[in-house]
């Protein structure tokens, strides 16, 4: 045992070894849960180490020492506000998905904010085991408006809670005070919207932008007007007379484009093009191309781009979904063209995250 706990100590990275600024015991508390039907979310922040108990069941289910929804059967994911005992820089986060090992959250992202007081109706009181949160107490949180707070962990893949993988290490690079939390649990069965601005997607150039930028194309929710959306000049290169191909797609010398580096690396499996108020101005196809790069390997104006949407015909104020061939491996880049010219309001790019280095993991040792 003694071995062992010095190996793990020497697997743990530096900032373990700082305050534990959640920690119940300096004043941590969950303030707003979207669910809490297996287990609440004030169990995150106990002081001492996870227990499992094999017999010890409750009437909603396995009782568990940590934070365990029921399983979502609705859009969205589940998330909670946690106000920190001790105000103060953060370097780094544990996620500790201890003994949850067919039940653990695939998925997980940070967000934090320094705030005065939050409003008063967010208070969580008492055993909350088997309760959602109420009308009121969402509309709370609303207030809040948490999803728009800075992301300090993007959307990132955690290891179930076998005994050699369930702390799940995260180095934070944010150099301001925080005093809340965003803490956001993504189900398997669900795909993320990888190019969000939410989940820290960006623009990084394009080719026109003569009406509005298209940094606005990943922005949340729909668009409000036009203005919201990314919109070119009309380019002057187009025939006197256009023709269609066999496609029913104009046939034009030039197209408009924007690269995007995606919030994650992921495999994508779907991409949605909205052209939401473009109703004389949207652009007559669209297509869709990938590529993967390092950091280091940025600028992406010498990528290898691969095309995994072939152009498609486009239709006024309309989302259009087109389902994708799931691209092999993770990609991190993502090139939008637009043609001849014209405007969207939003795209998305749905994917599951994914590491870039694919090596093979360490068999799971069970701690039950």
């Amino acid at each position: 045992m003694a071995a062992r706990s010095r190996a793990a100590a020497a697997a743990e990275p530096d900032f373990v070894q700082f305050n534990d600024l959640v920690c119940e015991a300096v004043g941590g508390k969950v303030l707003f849960a979207t669910d809490e039907w297996f287990a609440p979310a004030a169990n995150l922040l106990k002081r001492d180490a996870p227990k499992f108990c094999p017999s010890l069941f409750t009437e909603f289910g396995k009782w568990m020492d940590g934070w365990e929804t029921r399983r979502k059967r609705i859009p969205g994911h589940d998330w909670c506000i946690i106000q920190l005992g001790v105000a103060g820089r953060i370097y780094g986060v544990d996620v500790d998905t201890s003994f949850f090992t067919g039940n653990h959250a695939p998925f997980f992202s940070l967000q934090a904010a320094c705030l005065l007081d939050p409003p008063p109706a967010l208070t969580l009181q008492g055993d909350r085991t088997g309760m959602a949160a109420s009308d009121r107490q969402l509309a709370a949180a609303a207030e809040l408006c948490s999803d728009e707070w800075p992301e300090i962990v993007g959307v990132s893949q955690l290891n179930p809670g076998y005994d050699n993988c369930c702390h799940n290490y995260f180095q934070v690079n944010f150099g301001r005070r925080v005093t809340h939390l965003r803490l956001n649990m993504y189900p398997a069965s669900q795909d993320v919207d990888l190019v969000a601005l939410t989940n820290g997607g960006l623009c990084l150039g394009f080719s026109d932008a003569h009406f509005g930028h298209p940094r606005n194309v990943i922005g949340p929710g729909q668009a409000v007007n036009m203005a919201d959306g990314w919109e070119t000049a009309r380019r002057l290169d187009r025939p006197k007379v256009l023709k269609v191909d066999q496609r029913g797609i104009l046939n034009v010398p030039g197209h408009e484009w924007a690269v995007f580096r995606l919030g994650h690396a992921g495999i994508l499996r779907r991409v949605e093009v909205d052209t939401r108020h473009f109703k004389g101005n949207f652009p007559d196809a669209c297509s869709l191309e990938v590529c993967a790069l390092a950091p280091e390997e940025e600028p992406w104006t010498s990528a290898q781009w691969t095309t995994v949407l072939p152009p498609k015909k486009l239709r006024p104020h309309h989302n259009h979904v087109f389902i994708l061939e799931a691209t092999p491996s993770p990609v991190t880049h993502v090139r939008l063209n637009i043609s001849p010219d014209g405007g969207i309001s939003r795209l998305r790019v749905w994917g599951r995250p994914a590491s870039m280095t694919m090596g093979s993991p360490e068999p799971p040792r069970s701690r039950l």
